[in-house]
């Protein structure tokens, strides 16, 4: 569907891309994984043809649509959530206007026999035809379903976009680009700003539909759930795997293991053969095996080590000065938005040297608790900071805030102060901005390299009470192992609100639960935390909590009593199992419509209603239809019956 060929990007003498090619063909679904800044994020852009390439083509027909989502984007203010979405059918929507003005049309001719009153008969029918197959009567649902699945409440329908912050613009965007049900999908990131239950809900979506797919994001899981093929950038060369995720990070190690082997193999003969010449060049009686080993060596092909990007992030955060002993002391604290309760009765205290969690729905009031901390909004209750704390502070929307005139060197030199300045060179080396690199511009930045810049500004002054607002959004995961381990070491106070269940784990020892306008204390890491709640993951807990308590707390409490967390598990599996083959069925019975209304059309022509072998086809396929309709319908009590479970 779309062919990448020796394809170049260079920016003033610095080769981002070198000659990659490869073919990406229909239902594959891609993973392009790479650090921070190695080109993933352009070569979607050159596929999306957003960009040029200094070298090389993108080839696809003309028929193959591309839905491309970058890492940020424009949307019309003035337009509704529904409004801007339902663009996605906008071709359909002109295509009624026009039926509409023809069936007026029509009721005003009178010339029955002309020519031109045929053609309009004809467009009519061709149109009524088109809306009917397309089944536009029901993208309305299609638009309301998938808002939702991307964590919007319908009374965010006719709220106008400009409303809503970054995070929730893409998924707006989103929506309209899955809605546009393009054959090939570009999404950069599309997890950054999606809560667990929302982005369950577009792995399903996505291993559900037949579209192609290229797909950049540093989510483990997500990947591993929606991919079948993985292409590495790596100091611009691609390699290409035609598995999955996790079982690229295994073949990856294999492979250069083998290659190492190889190699020193290799070496080793290569040494041995030119010592042997070395030894006996000069010796009449050895000329002939002396020529016959120069010409061995000759043809020896070398075995090359696929080369490995050494460039690390060197985070560590300053030695904490020392504070009081409890941090932070909530109690009793109620956060409301006119009519709105955010959360109330909120009690806890943080002692000093602790790292703890914030997890829950968006929405939930994880990020309003760290404001209400850091002072930015006002509150009801007692909140307390303890003696002599110094907080350092990461929002999500940090790397947004930075100046894209200005270079890195700038950004840094404007916000620091003191001896700092004489250290900035290598504070910058340490974030991987050493060298040429200090002197780019910010609009040219990754995301990645935009969170890093970011990431910098909490060591220019000592702190003792990290918050760090979801962190890991846009860092590799390289970079995310070293950003757990500066804080894992980091011997002050941190509060961190994310939705990496991998980051997190062993990184903190408390975790407060967002959920139903309350804050819930559970002692332990992530893992303890699940496991007491008999979770598999945070995605059951975000669906526990969007449900209302008088639903959700008996149901919990039947579950204690019923099943066994492995019970749970399989329960869990046999429902995903269902939707998958209610949506199989699903897609079966519109192919198979979509076949038996051409077939109608044939029928109804004076050749068509003589041809014994079509009829007895459309007879056939009417059948076919009547019995995946029963199966449909039997799946949907199977599931809705292990729903009441």
């Amino acid at each position: 569907m779309v062919s990448v060929e020796n394809l170049s990007v260079e920016f003033g003498g610095f080769t981002l891309l070198d000659e990659i090619s490869f073919v990406l063909n229909k239902n594959e679904r891609v993973a392009l994984v790479g650090k921070n800044g190695a080109g993933k994020s352009t070569l979607l852009k050159l596929i999306a043809g957003y960009q040029q390439p200094t070298k090389g083509c993108v080839s696809r027909p003309k028929e193959v649509s591309i839905g491309y989502l970058p890492q940020q984007m424009k949307l019309e203010n003035t337009r509704t959530v529904v409004d801007e979405v339902s663009l996605a059918f906008d071709h359909f929507m002109k295509m009624e206007k026009e039926l509409e003005q023809l069936h007026r049309e029509l009721e005003l001719r009178t010339d029955y026999e002309s020519e031109s009153y045929r053609l309009l008969i004809q467009r009519t029918a061709d149109l009524q035809e088109l809306l009917l197959m397309s089944d536009t009567h029901s993208f309305q649902a299609e638009v309301e379903k998938t808002l939702i699945g991307l964590g919007f409440k319908r009374s965010d329908f006719t709220r106008p976009t400009g409303e809503f912050s970054g995070g929730w613009r893409m998924r707006i965007e989103l929506a309209k680009i899955l809605l546009g049900s393009p054959d090939v999908l570009l999404l950069d990131e599309p997890t950054n700003h999606l809560d667990i239950e929302s982005i369950q809900w577009l792995e399903n979506f996505l291993s559900s539909r037949g579209n192609s797919l290229i797909l950049v994001s540093h989510d483990r899981a997500f990947l591993d759930a929606v991919t079948n093929r993985t292409i590495e950038i790596m100091l611009g060369h691609i390699h290409d795997y035609k598995v999955s995720y996790s079982k690229y990070v295994e073949l990856r190690k294999e492979r250069r293991e083998q290659q190492q082997r190889a190699y020193e193999n290799q070496q080793k003969q290569i040494q041995e053969t030119e010592a042997f010449i070395e030894r006996f060049r000069y010796k009449a009686t050895k000329s002939n095996q002396v020529q016959s080993r120069i010409k061995q060596l000759e043809k020896i092909e070398r075995i090359e080590v696929d080369e490995i990007d050494t460039a690390r992030l060197n985070l560590k955060f300053p030695p904490a000065p020392r504070s009081g002993s409890f941090p932070v002391t909530v109690e009793k604290l109620e956060k409301k938005y006119g009519d709105h309760t955010v959360f109330s009765h909120v009690n806890l205290m943080i002692r000093r040297g602790e790292k703890v969690a914030f997890v829950g729905k968006n929405g939930e009031g994880k990020s309003t608790l760290v404001k209400c901390i850091m002072g930015e909004i006002d509150f009801t209750g007692k909140l307390e900071l303890g003696h002599n704390v110094r907080i350092g502070y990461f929002a999500q929307n940090q790397a947004q805030l930075l100046d894209e005139t200005r270079t890195v060197f700038e950004t840094i030199d404007d916000v620091a102060t003191g001896d700092v300045r004489t250290k900035i060179r290598d504070i910058l080396g340490a974030f991987m901005f050493g060298g040429e690199a200090s002197e780019k511009k910010v609009k040219v930045l990754s995301g990645g390299e935009r969170s890093r810049l970011a990431m910098i500004r909490l060591l220019l002054e000592p702190v003792n009470l990290l918050i760090l607002d979801e962190p890991t959004n846009h860092l590799d995961m390289a970079s995310k192992e070293v950003l757990k381990k500066a804080i894992s070491e980091f011997d002050g106070t941190a509060i961190i609100v994310s939705h990496d269940r991998d980051f997190l784990n062993g990184l903190v020892s408390k975790v407060y639960e967002f959920g139903g306008g309350k804050v819930t204390e559970h002692l332990g890491g992530i893992y303890d935390f699940l496991s007491k709640k008999k979770l598999e993951n945070l995605q059951e807990l975000e669906i526990a909590s969007s449900m209302p308590a008088s639903e959700s707390e008996p149901a919990s409490l039947e579950s204690d009593n019923k099943r066994s967390y492995q019970e749970q598990k399989d329960l869990n599996r046999k429902i995903r199992k269902l939707e998958k083959e209610i949506g199989e069925a699903e897609n079966d019975i519109s192919r198979m419509e979509n076949q038996l209304s051409s077939m109608e059309q044939q029928l109804a022509t004076p050749e068509g209603a003589s041809d014994t072998a079509l009829l007895q086809s459309y007879l056939d396929l009417k059948q076919k239809i009547e019995r995946k309709m029963n199966s449909w319908e039997q799946l949907t009590l199977d599931i809705e019956k292990y729903r009441k479970e």
